[in-house]
């Protein structure tokens, strides 16, 4: 493909995805807004689990779906059917990638596992998404982040110091896992550029979960230290977490001895604070973190977060303010990004969505497109891309393979 008719990256790649809720859906979403054509495949009966998380909901509509699923087409197949097997095994020939995160042995049973496919379209690139891996002792076990979270380690680092152990708020074991999944299928894509063959990549929630541990797992594999939950502070750097001004709370990170006596000179106006023996360098710092905690929250809490906040950028410490959600989408921030879209939804109107955080300088992402209404697509993909005339999908519909 020349490159410099590219309009976005992933543009001419046409993705079949046979996936569902967050993992698999979040990776098709990535491909979906670099420019791929996304062709979601759904069960005629509601379709994506997702579509029924409500509340949230616009119009009636998940507000869950609508923002993982932008940029997709819908096509409702029973393949449960010999006729919608065929039709969705006709639609994977003629795609490049294919997606699925369905249990192992699921797409086997139906005929349209990596074997079956790759025997006649050997170009094929094929991506399964499971909680535990198509092999070993786990292989049939359900993976759901929270779960995985629980035992892989990131809720035992996750929360206060006395209390319980505690999940992230987001589902980012899924979310990371969509992000691996999209970066293995694009550097499939690079390879098969020079071997002329597709392959299957596969990735699953545990072992993401696993590698989100990153310097904590390096930590105990090396050197054999279990880290203890700190709340919202730093096991290797102090100060850090969230401290009080006199109008509410703030977070404050500091790393290294420079920055801790900028903050002391610059912002606190304290030099002696930094020359103290209790705080002198940061593994002093890290001993002593309760007594400067409070020595800085006694310092803090003069003055209001508007007046601290600058000066801490000013001197080029991390600092911000805490924000609820509402607060945070309508911040100079969010606003100075430029992260807000309006896309046309069939049924909804104008709908405000997030942008891709995604940036190319020649080929941009696609213009997001709203989330598609479950069988959308169905008869304008199976006549232009999978062949079928107007017999065909009325043998279809009289087959129970897709709706009337």
């Amino acid at each position: 493909m020349n490159n410099t008719a590219l309009t976005s990256p992933a543009q001419g790649l046409r993705v079949l995805d046979f996936t569902r809720v967050l993992a698999g859906p979040f990776c098709t979403l990535n491909l979906a807004d670099l420019g791929a054509e996304v062709i979601k495949i759904e069960h005629p009966d509601g379709g994506d689990d997702t579509r029924r998380f409500l509340p949230p909901q616009r119009g009636g509509v998940s507000t869950y779906f609508l923002h993982v699923n932008r940029n997709k087409k819908s096509v409702t197949l029973n393949l449960a059917t010999a006729e919608g097997k065929r039709a969705a095994t006709a639609l994977a020939q003629e795609s490049d990638i294919l997606v699925e995160n369905f249990r192992p042995g699921v797409m086997a049973r139906l005929g349209l596992d990596y074997e079956t496919l790759s025997a006649d379209h050997p170009e094929l690139i094929y991506c399964s998404i499971s909680g535990y891996g198509s092999t070993g002792t786990l292989s049939d076990r359900a993976g759901l982040d929270p779960v995985i979270q629980a035992e892989c380690g990131l809720m035992s680092l996750t929360g206060e110091s006395d209390g319980e152990p505690m999940r992230i708020g987001v589902s980012l074991v899924d979310a990371m896992t969509g992000l691996y999944a999209a970066n293995m299928i694009l550097a499939a894509v690079v390879a098969r550029q020079h071997t002329g063959r597709g392959q299957r990549v596969e990735t699953c929630l545990f072992d993401t979960g696993a590698n989100m541990l990153v310097n904590f797992a390096s930590g105990y594999l090396l050197a054999g230290v279990e880290p203890t939950r700190v709340g919202n502070g730093n096991a290797v750097s102090q100060p850090a977490g969230v401290f009080e001004a006199a109008d509410g709370p703030f977070l404050v990170t500091v790393v290294g001895d420079r920055v801790f006596k900028r903050l002391c000179e610059q912002v606190l106006e304290s030099p002696q604070l930094a020359q103290s023996p209790q705080f002198v360098d940061n593994t002093a710092r890290l001993k002593n973190a309760d007594a400067l905690r409070k020595e800085l929250n006694d310092r803090f809490g003069r003055a209001n977060r508007d007046e601290w906040l600058p000066k801490l950028r000013a001197a080029g410490i991390p600092a911000g303010e805490i924000r609820g959600i509402e607060s945070a989408l309508s911040s100079d921030e969010f606003k100075a990004r430029d992260l807000l879209r309006n896309v046309e939804h069939p049924s909804l109107g104008s709908l405000p969505t997030l942008r891709s955080p995604m940036h190319f300088d020649d080929t941009p992402t696609a213009p997001p497109v709203a989330a598609p209404e479950l069988g959308q697509h169905t008869q304008s993909v199976l006549t232009e891309i999978a062949g079928y005339d107007e017999e065909s999908i009325a043998q279809l519909k009289a087959a129970g393979a897709i709706p009337e």
